[in-house]
């Protein structure tokens, strides 16, 4: 078994989307997924699949959800072993002017095709910054992400692939949860 880490983009956020927890649970439970969890109201599930294809599994939640609630989604996985590393490879942390409550990392759906310069690498606009590592932004962002212009937009137009933004706090609660999951096998 592989445990996973959902990202939903766009599920019960600003009033569009909206799906229950609950149902997504028993959703995510009709495609095989078993130990399904979820964290908080904003598309974050959990769960064990035993292939471990995520391209493919994103695909079918995905048309899942089109089917059922009639509007796209689009689901950014990660196994349970990415998720981890992504926290512990945050270039920010080795950083001392840091505050944890301004970090957030964009996931994206795949490798950008191209990232056509430097500036796509990394970048600043005040005092909100961003360093692009692999498929993943890692973002500090002071004032707030709602204040910023590095938003999943920003991300998806630059780089040609879809994105979703967690806070530091629901990154590390999902890879608990996570983590917890593969310890009940």
């Amino acid at each position: 078994m592989t445990t996973f880490v959902a990202l939903f983009r766009g599920i019960n956020v600003g009033g569009r989307g909206r799906v229950g927890m609950n149902r997504l649970i028993e959703l995510c439970e009709s495609m095989g997924f078993t130990k399904v969890r979820t964290y908080l109201q904003s598309g974050n599930v959990v769960f064990d699949f035993p292939k471990n294809d995520p391209v493919h599994i994103s695909e079918l939640i995905g048309e899942q959800i089109s089917q059922i609630f009639a509007f796209p989604v689009e689901v950014i996985l990660r196994n349970s072993i990415e998720f981890r590393q992504v926290i512990r490879h945050n270039p920010f942390l080795k950083e001392n002017w840091v505050d944890n409550d301004t970090l957030y990392i964009t996931f994206l759906s795949e490798h950008p095709r191209e990232v056509l310069n430097d500036f796509l690498k990394s970048g600043e606009e005040g005092l909100d910054k961003y360093i692009l590592v692999g498929k993943e932004v890692y973002l500090s962002c002071p004032n707030g992400y709602g204040r910023t212009k590095f938003s999943n937009s920003f991300f998806e137009k630059k780089l040609g692939v879809a994105a979703t933004t967690r806070n530091w706090k629901t990154i590390n609660a999902l890879a608990d949860l996570a983590e917890g999951l593969a310890r009940e096998a």
